[in-house]
Formats: C-alpha cells, sequence, structure tokens
C-alpha cells in the first residue's frame, strides 16, 4: 500500500509544477558503518511559498532510494525541518551492503506545488571486532574429549575479521593442559587419565585483528571417561568345601569385584564361568555362585578327583569389555548316599545232588559293591539268609559273603521235599549310617544224577496185525521208565530188524510215546511174522526190548482169471446148452479156495442166452448157450454181445458173514457174434489182448521236477532264439542285399542268350558336361555323370572331365516271358518347325530333368533285332558326390 502512495506521489511530482522547496538538497553525506537505528545523517529544511502560507499538504518522504533498502528514514526535527536517519533495518555493513545509496526525497504543500530533490548517503568503513563463527559466536561451547586421548588437535576454532585483517589466537590460564595456537587449532599438550586429572577445563579463547581490537568466548572441555582400566576381585578366598548330592540353588561362594572405571559410581560388571563346569553357575550380576547340577561324588571324575576348579571371569561390559579372571577350587566331600548293589542281583547255581556238604557254591562278594567314594560310606556285609530249603545252606561269614553247602541233598530219598529249585534271599547292608541296603535273590537247581537204567514194561512186545493194515496205521506201543527222579525222558527207536525185502524200514517208532506204525503194505502171502528190536535210552544209558509183529491173512487178492479177453463168432443155430465154441475159463486166487469161486454175468447177456456151468464151487468153468437165439420173430436183435463176467470169492461165506468179510471180485470180458445160418463155421482161436497202463505220478514232496523241466524248455528256447538272431545278422553282414531291379549294372554281364525283341531307339543329341564322378558298387570301376540331367559314362584313366555327347535310349517293344511280341511302333511323321522347337518329353529317371530347348535332337526310328541282354547303361541319376 505505501509503494503504491510513492508511486501515486511522483505521478504527480511529473505531471504536477516543481518549485524549490527543500533546502539544502541535493547533498552527500557519510555515515560509518554498523550505526545503531535514529543516527541522524543530515538537516534540511523546507520553504513554504506565499500561496500555502508556509503549510505542507506532504511532508518530505522518501519515494526512491537506489539501491532499494529501508536502512533510513525522514523524521520531523521542528517547524518544516527534517532530519535523515538510520532505521537499524537493516544495519548497514560496509563489508556486504552497498557504499553508496541515492535517496529521492519528495515535498508538496498546500498551494500544489512539488520538489524532488535527491540525498546520496555514502557509507563509511569502520573497524569492527573478529568475529567468532558457529556456536562459539552465541554462547560457550563445549567440547567433550575422550580420555587416553594423544597429545594432538582436539577443536578448531574459526574466527573472522570485518576488515579481512589477519587474526591471532591465544588462551588463557596456561596451567591447563591444552593450548590455542595462533591459527585457532586447540591442542591438548599430554594425555589425560580420567583417574587422576581433573574431569572438566575451562579455556577463554582471544581473537585479535591487525589493529588490537579483539573477542573473546570461553570454551569447556570436559573429559569422557572410557573403559580403559579392568576390575578386579575384592573376594580374597579361594578355597570352598560343600557335600556332594546339594539341591540347586545351594550358594557356594559370593565373588565381587570392583572396576576402577567406577570408582563415583556403584560398578556395572558382569560375571562368568569361563571353564567348562556343569555343576555351578553365577550370577552374572552379583556374582554369586550356585550349584546348578548333580553333583556326585561316587562316579567319576569326581571319584577320583574330587576337586572341581572353576575359572570365574569378570567384565566391565557385557561384550567384549576389559576384564579379569580368578580361579577357585570347589572340593567335593562324600555322603553315604548309595546302598551296596550287586551285580548282578539274581544268582542261578546249578549242582548235582549228593553233593558233599561244605562246597563253595558262591562267593557274593566278588559281585557287590558300594559306590561311595571314601570308607566307612562304601563298606557293607552280608546277613538275612531265608527261603524254603535254606536250612541245606549257609553263610561262611557276613563280611566274607560266601555261601556254602550245609548238608547233601539226594532226590530220590523219600524224606526230601522233591524241591528242585531253591529259592533263597541274603541282605546286603551297608555298615555305616543310614544303613542302606539291598536283597539278592539266588535260585540254587539241585540237578539230578542219572543213577537208574530205563527199564521197559515187557521184556518182549507181540502185536497181530491184519495184513491190509493201511500204511502209517498205529499197531502198538512200547513203554520204558527208570526210578531217577525228577524222572528222566527216555526216547525209544529201533535198532535191529524190521525190514521187508521191499523196504529197509518197515515199522517206525514215536522216540516220545513209543507209539509204533507201519511204513510198508503188509503182505500174508510174502511174509507171516517180522521181528524187530527197540532201544529204551534217557541220553546216558539205555535198554532193549524184542517185538514181534504177526501179518493175519485177510482176504484181499482178488481172483484172476485166464484169458482175460475172449472174442469169436457162433452160428445163429447153435444149440442151447452146448458149450460156446469150446470156451473155458480158468481162475486161481492167492488167498481163497478154488471152490470159493462164483461166476456170474454182469452185464451185456441180453435175454439171458449164456450161463456158465458150474456157477460156483469151482475154479474152471465152461460157457454154455443158456436159449436159442430167436431172430425171425424179433425176439431177438443184437448180433453182437459183450459180456462181462464178475468172479468172485465168496462161495464158502454164508449170508451174514458175506456183509461182513471182504470180498474180492475178477472180472472177463468176451465179444461174440452171431453168424445168420453161416455155410462154413469158421473157428475162431481164443486169444487175449493185454492192456498195460502207464502212470507217471510225482510225489507232493517232487515238486521241483516239473518246475526244473519247465525252467530249462524255456532256457533252451531262449537260447535258440538268440543264436537264430545272431545267425541272421551274420548271414546280413556276410550277403549285402541285391540291387533293385531298376538299377542296371553299368557294364554287361555274361548271361543266358534271350529272344530278339524289335526294338525303337531314339537318338537324341545332348551337349553334356560330365561334372562329377563315382564309383560303381558292382563293378567297382569309376564312372562320370552329370549332376543336372543324370548321364553317365566309364571314366577313362587321366582323362579330365569335359562335354561329351550321351544317348537315351528308349524301348518301345518289351518282351513278356521270353516271348516276342508283334507290336512294333509306327513311324512319326515329319513335324513343324515350330513344333518340333518345343521340349518332348522323354523316357528317363524321375530325378533327371527334361530336354532343354534349343538342343539338337535326331530322332531315328528303326526296326532292331537284337538280344535283350545288350542294353545301354542306364540313365538313372546317380548321387552327388
Amino acid at each position: 500500500m505505501k509503494r503504491m502512495f510513492l508511486l501515486f506521489i511522483l505521478l504527480g511530482v511529473v505531471s504536477g509544477r516543481r518549485t524549490p522547496l527543500l533546502r539544502g538538497l541535493p547533498t552527500t553525506r557519510t555515515i560509518e558503518e554498523n550505526a545503531p537505528a535514529g543516527v541522524s545523517i543530515y538537516t534540511f529544511n523546507v520553504t513554504g511559498s506565499p500561496l500555502s502560507s508556509g503549510v505542507v499538504a506532504i511532508h518530505p518522504t522518501i519515494v526512491n532510494s537506489n539501491p532499494l533498502t529501508e536502512a533510513f528514514a525522514i523524521v520531523p526535527a521542528g517547524d518544516l525541518v527534517y532530519r535523515v536517519v538510520t532505521t537499524g533495518n537493516p544495519i548497514l555493513d560496509y563489508e556486504t551492503m552497498p557504499k553508496c545509496f541515492d535517496l529521492q526525497i519528495f515535498v508538496e504543500d498546500t498551494a500544489g506545488r512539488t520538489d524532488l530533490k535527491t540525498l546520496t548517503v555514502q557509507v563509511a568503513d569502520k573497524n569492527e571486532r573478529p568475529v567468532f563463527w558457529g556456536n562459539m559466536a552465541t554462547q560457550t561451547v563445549r567440547i567433550y574429549v575422550l580420555e587416553g586421548t594423544p597429545p594432538g588437535l582436539i577443536y578448531r576454532v574459526n574466527a573472522t575479521d570485518p576488515e579481512n585483517g589477519e587474526l591471532k589466537y591465544s588462551s588463557l590460564p596456561e596451567s591447563v593442559p591444552f593450548q590455542v595456537l595462533e591459527n585457532g587449532d586447540i591442542i591438548s599438550r599430554k594425555k589425560i587419565d580420567y583417574e587422576k586429572d581433573p574431569h572438566c577445563y575451562f579455556l577463554n579463547i582471544t581473537v585479535t585483528d591487525p589493529e588490537g581490537l579483539n573477542s573473546t568466548r570461553t570454551v569447556n572441555i570436559n573429559i569422557i571417561n572410557i573403559d580403559d582400566e579392568s576390575p578386579y576381585f575384592t573376594t580374597k578366598q579361594r578355597i570352598y568345601r560343600i557335600p556332594e548330592e546339594q539341591s540347586p540353588g545351594t550358594v557356594v561362594a559370593n565373588i565381587t569385584a570392583k572396576d576402577p572405571d567406577d570408582e563415583d559410581s556403584p560398578s556395572r560388571l558382569f560375571y562368568s564361568i569361563q571353564s567348562s563346569d556343569t555343576y555351578f553357575s553365577i550370577n552374572p550380576s552379583t556374582g554369586v555362585l550356585q550349584v546348578t547340577g548333580r553333583i556326585d561324588r561316587d562316579v567319576l571324575p569326581l571319584q577320583l578327583h574330587p576337586n572341581i576348579s572353576v575359572i570365574v571371569r569378570v567384565e566391565d561390559s557385557p561384550h567384549g569389555g576389559h576384564s579379569s579372571e580368578m580361579e577357585i577350587t570347589v572340593i567335593i566331600g562324600d555322603i553315604n548316599d548309595n546302598p551296596p548293589e550287586c551285580n548282578p542281583s539274581t544268582f542261578r547255581k546249578e549242582i548235582n545232588e549228593n553233593s558233599t556238604a561244605g562246597i563253595v557254591l558262591l562267593d557274593l562278594r566278588n559281585s557287590c559293591k558300594d559306590i561311595d567314594a571314601d570308607p566307612p560310606n562304601n563298606l557293607f556285609r552280608f546277613t538275612g539268609l531265608s527261603g524254603f530249603g535254606s536250612n541245606n545252606f549257609a553263610l561262611e561269614s557276613a563280611e566274607s559273603g560266601r555261601l556254602v553247602m550245609a548238608e547233601s541233598i539226594d532226590l530220590e530219598n523219600p524224606s526230601n521235599p522233591g524241591v528242585e529249585v531253591y529259592s533263597l534271599t541274603v541282605r546286603v547292608q551297608d555298615i555305616a549310617s543310614p544303613n542302606y541296603s539291598n536283597t539278592i535273590y539266588i535260585y540254587i537247581r539241585i540237578k539230578p544224577v542219572n543213577e537208574f537204567f530205563p527199564v521197559f514194561s515187557s521184556l518182549s512186545y507181540e502185536f497181530n496185525v491184519p495184513e491190509i493194515t493201511k500204511v502209517g496205521s498205529s499197531i502198538g506201543k512200547v513203554t520204558a521208565s527208570d526210578a531217577d527222579r525228577p524222572p528222566s525222558v527216555i526216547t525209544y527207536s529201533i535198532i535191529a530188524g524190521g525190514g521187508t525185502k521191499d523196504y529197509t524200514n518197515a515199522f517206525w517208532i514215536n522216540p516220545i510215546n513209543g507209539d509204533v506204525k507201519i511204513l510198508a503194505r503188509l503182505d500174508y502171502e510174502t511174509t507171516q511174522k517180522h521181528f524187530f528190536t527197540v532201544q529204551a535210552s534217557d541220553q546216558e544209558k539205555t535198554a532193549t526190548a524184542s517185538v514181534t509183529v504177526n501179518v493175519l491173512e485177510v482176504n484181499d487178492e482178488e481172483p484172476v482169471c485166464s484169458p482175460k479177453f475172449y472174442s469169436f463168432q457162433i452160428p445163429v443155430s447153435l444149440a442151447a446148452g452146448t458149450n460156446v465154441n469150446g470156451f473155458r475159463i480158468q481162475c486161481q486166487d492167492r488167498d481163497s479156495d478154488p471152490r470159493s469161486f462164483r461166476y456170474f454175468i454182469e452185464e451185456g447177456n441180453v435175454n439171458n442166452h449164456f450161463t456158465f456151468s458150474p456157477v460156483a464151487g469151482s475154479n474152471t468153468s465152461q460157457l454154455i448157450l443158456a436159449s436159442p437165439f430167436d431172430y425171425e420173430s424179433g425176439l431177438d436183435m443184437k448180433w453182437i454181445y459183450r459180456l462181462r463176467v464178475y468172479i468172485t470169492d465168496d462161495n464158502l461165506l454164508s449170508a451174514k458173514n458175506k456183509a461182513t468179510h471182504l470180498v474180492k471180485t475178477g472180472t472177463v470180458t468176451l465179444s461174440i457174434r452171431v453168424i445168420p445160418n453161416p455155410t462154413t463155421v469158421t473157428t475162431t482161436t481164443p486169444g487175449f489182448t493185454v492192456v498195460t497202463k502207464r502212470e507217471n505220478l510225482y510225489l507232493d514232496s517232487a515238486w521241483y521236477v516239473p518246475f526244473v523241466t519247465t525252467l530249462g524248455s524255456l532256457l533252451l528256447l531262449g537260447l535258440l532264439g538268440h543264436l537264430g538272431v545272431l545267425l541272421a545278422r551274420w548271414l546280413c553282414a556276410r550277403c549285402p542285399p541285391a540291387p533293385r531291379a531298376d538299377s542296371t549294372p553299368l557294364i554287361n554281364t555274361p548271361d543266358k542268350k534271350k529272344p530278339k525283341k524289335e526294338v525303337a531307339l531314339e537318338m537324341i543329341k545332348l551337349s553334356t558336361v560330365f561334372d562329377g564322378e563315382a564309383r560303381d558298387p558292382v563293378t567297382g570301376k569309376m564312372y562320370e555323370f552329370n549332376t543336372q540331367s543324370g548321364a553317365r559314362r566309364w571314366k577313362k584313366s587321366n582323362e579330365p572331365l569335359q562335354p561329351t555327347a550321351a544317348m537315351q535310349v528308349m524301348s518301345s517293344a518289351t518282351g513278356n516271358s521270353g516271348q516276342e511280341t508283334d507290336r512294333a511302333e509306327v513311324p512319326i511323321k515329319k513335324e513343324t518347325s515350330e513344333k518340333r522347337e518345343e521340349p518332348r518329353e522323354v523316357a528317363r529317371p524321375s530325378a533327371g530333368p527334361s530336354q532343354a530347348p534349343g538342343q539338337d535332337r535326331v530322332k531315328v526310328l528303326k526296326w532292331k533285332e537284337e538280344p535283350e541282354d545288350r542294353k545301354l547303361p542306364s540313365t538313372a541319376q546317380q548321387p552327388r558326390q
């Protein structure tokens, strides 16, 4: 707003009338720098005009300054008297501000007359005191120096002279171990020890300019205590004693220490145990040493070395400060805290019966010990022998611990209680209080002595066994015993006899219970009695007995008749009662009377035309025609009869015995053909057919036979297949495959002459360049070929590749099965020149390119009869080399 006002005044001055109203202006005045506010620079008067009656409408005002500044102002000094003064904002500074200011002063009276004059103010230089920089310019500076800092620079004082004069620095008092150099560097003159020297110093720093003006500031130098001293232990005791088995937390020692760096305050120290110790821990803050783990004096290593060495370290910082170490020794005392132990705690002893009294059975002291370290804590004794039958045993003495036999024990004695194992207990007890104890368990087994031989219940045994008894059946039992107590385990065996002509061992005896079984089928017709000797053994002593096995006869053989099979023919007019064809059957049975046979026809006897005579009571019988044949009336229809004859051996048995006795049956088969009214009866010679049936059977235990056979067959087939593959590979390697049908050798090979054919040849003249060469796979010769057309020729030795003419042959007539055909190519008419210039497709391999236009071509068509085997080389394209 003020600037807008001044602008309006200037506009008015420019546009209005100016009358000299300001007296004493313009002029130049000088003022020293740093002048405070209100310093008068210049005083001037305002002259009023007659029209204004000496009244000023606008008082003198600084409307502009060059350069701009607000450091000056105009104040009234009386009636129409004004004074230019400093405002102090800003304070004039010769070194940093302009040296001269032009102030334009405007005034206007009430008559509208104005005046504008200039006052030039020059700033004069003045010698000023030096000025400190930074914090020293306004306050006392605190400097912190670590103790132990080596002599040298600790701080640099900065000050300037407004006149840019050279400054000098000085300090007081001189007694302090610091000084200021002339360039303002504050240095220490010695290494300060916080524990010995003062902790704070005050140093007055004075800076002086060349004209002697100076400024002074105070520097407060504080010494910072550092951790440069090692703590030391104040505890003097080094040996401590505690008993073993102290509970965790028990205080062993109170370790104290002090740090010289903390003389003015309580020490802040940290305690730790450096040795590898599992028994103690230390409070890191208080240094109290406590028990943390179990301390057992009776186990290693404390059993041999009861002194525990503990290295305690004290530090003045938890991480890598100064430290000191002290070794203390804790001696562990032994107490009686363990009972006697026996290993093993259970004893088992075996002695023979009838052992003499007084022998030592066990020495218990050798197996028992007390792990307490020192006597009398590790001394013990044996007392309290007890248990059923303990009167048979005794302790030799309480200290020795030897168990002895008090009296002999005989197991066979009726007065003996019959105990095989005696269970005893013995107490082992500490001598020292609190008299801990343990119990020993002793088991003494009385081993029986084999004093008696086994005795069979009978010296001989006889068993009656039917011959049809199944294999594996029990036929009897033998028993034996002895007088030893407890009874001995007796085993049975066959030591002699018991064999047949087919089997070495026909009988088996159970080794545990003496049960006798048969291992082979018994046959009364072969052997009626078997004899063998059995033995009873109690592992040391043996006894024998004889066994007789009587084989009882049983009807187990079936009748065997001859012939077994018979076939014959009979006339249809054969009279009833006639012996059919004179047939006679004769039978025998190894275990039956000849009179026991009975004959009957079971199957095939249609209309009962046939019967046997006699039907029973003889070992021989004839086949009789019982009734004549009647085919005319239709009663008989069959002409062939197949009779199945049964022969049983039960003829001598009553009806009651037949139901209970074993009956065997034999069979005979007869085939009878009836001949209608034969003119000649052909006598058929009796004959029979022997059928042999063979069957391979494998035992269950022989499972490996088919397995091995099958596995061997598979391996043989695999080997033959592998050999076949190898043979095929060998043949392929030795005999390469024949060339394809469309590839013709480069040369003609001698062959069988074939019939002549009609051939039409088309000859084309080609300008061919043979730019490649290869070796013929059949003859092994080198040939040249054209890579574009496929033309080729044999290469002559030492002949370079060059253009040559080639012929291409196209056969227009072919033979079929070696026979000449009547087909011929009709001559082609002469073509026009235009058409002759067009390319014509010629029969050639698909890989070769067609004839290019412009080539000279001559076509020759002729009839020629030549052998087919005289062909030109094929023009098939060869692979590029």
